[in-house]
């Protein structure tokens, strides 16, 4: 028993990477999975069991991995991936939680959806085909959304016969498009075959001109520990917390999850927007009392004085307050099928604060193919990706999505339909 609660502690305190898989149709991202799952022994004997028979009955080859991710009917049909399908595995290193998200240029905004909490992106590239349009598609947003860790997995290099001619060819191509990029500062290559295991999870005896990691190995070993900003103190209040008891008649906490930066008991801090000042009394976490928290703990936190909070304010330090501003411009991802307008009233949902808001200009559509601006076309629809002008009908305060990823993002949703029909970065 004493065993098993170690292994449960251990599993609790691993290391957490959330990793987005990307890739053009057909470049077998769900194979990908399919086999990182199976050969790091973290599928179920009866799964393994239910996809060979399933193989079989659809006459495949060799066991068909991709079943174990594309769960939608239209999908196995298809053989493609529609939906964003998350999947949860373990290693004795990390844990991890992937989004598999569909190659599509239609499903641009699934793609933006899985990738937009992820810390590290895998873009497939098919070793036949090398850099296609989908594949500087998803380069592109992997950097809007300042995904600073890119594998570029070059698949069915056994199609190719193991070329390294042909991979080189590809490494040099992806750096030359990618070169004119900010966030992509940690990109690796590694050459592989989903289909039959090569440098997935083990090293390959048809690679050994490649020296570099498998992808496992890659995948438990980069470092995400400075992804979060750790400088900047933020904490979006989601939650007043005041138990009804007489165990806990005077406690009031503000739960919600550290955003940016450390706090710690004794800390002064002020919250926005009301501008009152005071001290961290105590954190609590689901563990009990902490010493900090820093980003992206949930935690309560308790202030020496009593001070009227709400979900929507939000709890900084003074040395290095947020920006404050009803204007912003940012990057937009546009959603929905019913095009944007200008001057259209919306809902803008940022942290845990919502507040009505306008478009008011689009200044430029992005050609994601040539990274060019398109300045004359003011017309914004589905999957489309262009900078904006909003006005918020109160101030807000963010930070540029660039220096944190949460207080730096927001969602527009449609008045009359409740529907959310973009996704935002501040610039």
């Amino acid at each position: 028993m004493k065993k098993n609660l170690s292994q449960k502690d251990n599993y609790l305190d691993m290391d957490l990477l959330r990793f987005t898989t990307a890739g053009s149709v057909d470049d077998g991202k769900s194979t990908l999975i399919g086999r990182l799952l199976y050969d790091s022994k973290n599928i179920f004997e009866d799964q393994i069991k239910a996809i060979e028979e399933s193989s079989k009955r659809r006459g495949d080859d060799n066991v068909n991995l991709a079943l174990l991710t594309d769960g939608l009917k239209a999908e196995r049909e298809q053989g493609i991936t529609i939906d964003v399908a998350y999947r949860y595995f373990a290693t004795p290193k990390r844990k991890f939680i992937i989004a598999d998200t569909p190659g599509h240029i239609q499903y641009t905004r699934n793609m933006v959806t899985g990738a937009s909490t992820a810390n590290l992106a895998i873009i497939l590239v098919d070793a036949r085909k090398g850099i296609v349009e989908q594949t500087c598609r998803h380069a592109f947003i992997a950097n809007l959304l300042r995904i600073q860790h890119v594998i570029v997995a070059i698949n069915k290099m056994d199609l190719v016969d193991f070329s390294e001619e042909a991979y080189e060819e590809i490494v040099e191509e992806f750096k030359s498009f990618s070169s004119r990029l900010d966030n992509l500062i940690d990109v690796t290559f590694i050459p592989i075959s989903a289909l039959h295991g090569d440098n997935v999870v083990d090293k390959s005896e048809n690679i050994d001109w490649y020296s570099g990691p498998t992808l496992l190995y890659q995948l438990e070993t980069v470092y995400i520990g400075s992804d979060h900003n750790h400088v900047k103190a933020r904490f979006p209040v989601q939650w007043v917390i005041r138990p009804h008891s007489d165990e806990h008649h005077d406690f009031r906490g503000y739960a919600g999850r550290v955003a940016g930066g450390v706090f710690k008991p004794g800390d002064e801090v002020q919250v926005l927007p009301s501008g009152f000042t005071s001290k961290i009394d105590s954190i609590h976490t689901a563990d009990g009392k902490s010493s900090e928290a820093f980003a992206p703990v949930s935690c309560s936190i308790i202030l020496e004085d009593e001070i009227d909070i709400s979900r929507g304010d939000m709890i900084v330090k003074n040395n290095n307050p947020p920006e404050k501003g009803q204007d912003i411009e940012a990057m937009l991802c546009w959603f929905s099928d019913k095009k944007m307008i200008i001057r259209g009233k919306y809902v803008i949902r940022h942290t845990s604060k919502e507040i009505k808001a306008i478009v008011t200009d689009l200044q430029y559509k992005i050609n994601i193919n040539t990274l060019r601006k398109v300045e004359d076309d003011k017309e914004f629809g589905l999957n489309e990706i262009g900078r904006v002008c909003i006005r918020t009908s109160s101030p807000i305060f963010y930070d540029s999505y660039n220096n944190n990823r949460t207080t730096g993002s927001f969602v527009l949703i449609d008045e009359q339909t409740n529907e959310t029909v973009a996704a935002g970065m501040i610039s």
